[in-house]
């Protein structure tokens, strides 16, 4: 089930601007402590590097992904989610904005 907000939590105002702005997101931080970022990708060819595990929560648009160590590319649409190991990276070429919520392990 996909929530349509988050009740109850703090953002922060400064927003996360990386690759020339092809990607901007804000830290949404819960009661517990737990962070998630919420954002939008612009059409574009990225790379990003993950410390720790994350899942990426697609809302809206569509983008293909290549995980580190993989060959091929898998299609991804609105309502899907993938999963990074931590320390590692991922290939997303976004065929239009996508917005996404990533949840941090």
């Amino acid at each position: 089930m996909i929530v349509k907000q988050f009740d109850n939590v703090s953002v922060l105002k400064q927003a996360n601007v990386y690759f020339d702005g092809k990607c901007v997101s804000h830290t949404v931080v819960f009661a517990d402590g737990s962070r998630k970022s919420v954002g939008v990708i612009l059409p574009s060819s990225l790379t990003f590097n993950t410390a720790a595990p994350e899942v990426m929560e697609l809302i809206a648009g569509r983008c293909r992904v290549r995980l580190q160590g993989e060959e091929g590319w898998t299609d991804f649409e609105a309502g899907q989610s993938f999963s990074v190991a931590g320390n590692s990276s991922f290939d997303i070429e976004t065929f239009e904005t996508v917005h996404y919520v990533c949840h941090f392990a």
